[in-house]
């Protein structure tokens, strides 16, 4: 395996990244005025505790218009089941894993520690790198 070829090099590092006591109405304002699909939950060590999707937000404002039960904080409502990848792990197998599971983003770890995420569309980028010319 070529070293460039490790999930390292493709993921997301600049992170933003929720507290499970968050308000649930501020975190989704943040995925929304980022653009972004969800981000990682970290307890007050940094330690990953779960994650917030777009499709946890999703069953959160489904439940406000038509339940009107909105409200509560990330911990409620993160997904808290966290399938992880090593940021040495190669980026073909990272696109099998993708290929493997729903899941559109993955926390990538090092040591126990949070490094970054990758995504379907990292991998997808970094495979066409190597695609001959």
């Amino acid at each position: 395996m070529s070293e460039n070829r490790t999930v390292a090099n493709y993921m997301t590092k600049d992170l933003i990244t929720f507290s499970p006591n968050q308000d649930i109405h501020q975190a989704v304002k943040t995925l929304v005025d980022n653009r972004i699909s969800g981000g990682p939950v970290l307890d007050g060590d940094g330690n990953l505790i779960g994650i917030l999707t777009k499709k946890d937000c999703l069953r959160v404002a489904y439940s406000a218009i038509y339940h009107g039960e909105w409200g509560g904080r990330v911990a409620d409502h993160m997904t808290s089941e966290v399938k992880t990848l090593d940021t040495s792990l190669d980026i073909v197998e990272a696109a099998q894993m993708f290929l493997d599971h729903p899941y559109h983003r993955f926390p990538v770890m090092q040591d126990g520690n949070l490094k970054g995420l990758i995504s379907r569309y990292d991998v997808l980028a970094a495979l066409e790198d190597f695609w001959p010319e």
